[in-house]
């Protein structure tokens, strides 16, 4: 997985020229179709994608060299993130899409050798997909602490019953990380859940429906899943960690995830961006006259500019300091980009969307599909004012009443 330490300079430049080189000769050609779907018949055209990211070095750069990746560091990784996110199919043909790269991360950094074995490895190799199954419809997502999914214990094995949904991407899954109460009279909130992964294949589990999501239901690696766990037994050692590790382990995995969405998000913005200005270029209003000579349009172009490149450079900074100083001592900064870059997407796809016109709201562009796959992005991960309050708190407790 990715580390610093003690890694050879990377040939940063070069390795984004071939990263961009591929997304748009090879995906951009095909995502507005494969976004249409169905996703499974185009399956047999995005692994070939994956073999022939495998044979130019460039398949899941995330990993360490000795895991078949390409050894970037967090802050290098970041740059490769933001060019995949131009295409919605970027980090599935490179193997380093959500939910599967925070649970390779988790699984590494505290998966038993058993555990990575069955479930890692070929996570890592592209032969699997994976989810992840926390939020829950009963209980608020802004407040993990609240959780009904329950683990017991019994001789070897733990009975998990519970409901589940937003379990992206549980369409097509293998395996799925469950969390779910273990210790319930322990002292804190935070020491009551733990991480315990679920093979899909368990009678005991069940994929209610894939949620529809402003009108479009979604399928596969485009989902977001209901699914319930009915006293569904799984073997004690697919326990991730110990008991009552849950939250340590959720935001272990949680820091790097952000800063990998918000450099998806950024190359939405960069993809949207050039939407927008060459529609502003080609529609005439009239003889002679394009949009690209309103004023309003200009404002739009020149705000989306400045705003992305704010965001670039916030959240690369965060990702810096990081891997320097660790995601705790990240935390302010890591919610600040999570709230800003999330509200510059919407901001962009929405101008850029206004600026197509009628043409905008169709599904014959992108752009209609980032509107709705990714408004999301305001709420998932926490709210964003979640994020600005608990900021606003740590700002204020350096200030005194005089």
């Amino acid at each position: 997985m990715i580390d610093s330490k003690n890694k050879p300079k990377t040939d940063l430049a070069g390795i984004l020229n071939q990263y961009r080189d591929f997304v748009k000769q090879e995906l951009f050609p095909i995502d507005l179709k494969v976004v249409q779907g169905p996703f499974k018949s185009y399956l047999p055209q995005l692994n070939a994608l994956r073999e022939k990211a495998k044979k130019l070095g460039l398949f899941a750069p995330h990993l360490s060299e000795k895991e078949g990746g390409l050894g970037l560091s967090l802050l290098e990784f970041a740059h490769v993130s933001e060019i995949l996110g131009q295409s919605p199919l970027g980090h599935y043909v490179f193997n380093c899409n959500a939910p599967d790269i925070g649970n390779m991360e988790l699984l590494h950094l505290f998966g038993s050798d058993f555990q990575k074995e069955k479930f890692l490895k070929p996570l890592q190799k592209g032969e699997i997909r994976s989810c992840f199954a926390m939020t829950e419809p009963e209980n608020a997502g802004s407040n993990p602490v609240n959780l009904s999914t329950v683990a017991q214990r019994e001789g070897d094995h733990y009975i998990i019953n519970g409901h589940k949904w937003f379990t992206t991407a549980a369409d097509g899954a293998s395996f799925t990380i469950v969390m779910a109460v273990t210790n319930p009279e322990a002292d804190s909130p935070y020491q009551k859940a733990s991480m315990v992964i679920v093979p899909l294949d368990n009678p005991g589990y069940q994929l209610v429906r894939n949620i529809p999501i402003m009108g479009e239901a979604g399928e596969d690696y485009f989902s977001h899943a209901e699914v319930k766990f009915t006293d569904c037994k799984v073997p004690a050692n697919h326990l991730i960690g110990e008991e009552g590790q849950g939250f340590v382990l959720a935001q272990e995995r949680l820091g790097p995830g952000r800063i990998h969405h918000c450099m998806r998000w950024i190359g939405i913005c960069e993809r949207v961006f050039s939407m927008m200005c060459q529609r502003a270029v080609d529609r005439e209003l009239s003889p002679g006259k394009s949009l690209a000579e309103k004023q309003t349009i200009q404002n739009w172009i020149a705000e989306s500019r400045a705003e992305i490149n704010a965001s670039r450079l916030m959240v690369l900074d965060t990702a810096r300091k990081m891997e320097e100083q660790g995601a705790k001592a990240a935390k302010e900064e890591i919610s600040t980009i999570k709230f800003f870059v999330a509200d510059v997407l919407m901001k962009v796809i929405d101008r850029a969307i206004q600026v197509h016109g009628a043409l905008g709201v169709t599904d014959d562009t992108l752009l209609s599909f980032w509107y709705r796959h990714e408004r999301g992005a305001r709420i998932y991960d926490g709210p964003d004012e979640v994020h600005k309050s608990s900021l606003a708190r740590s700002i204020l407790k350096n200030y005194q009443r005089k």
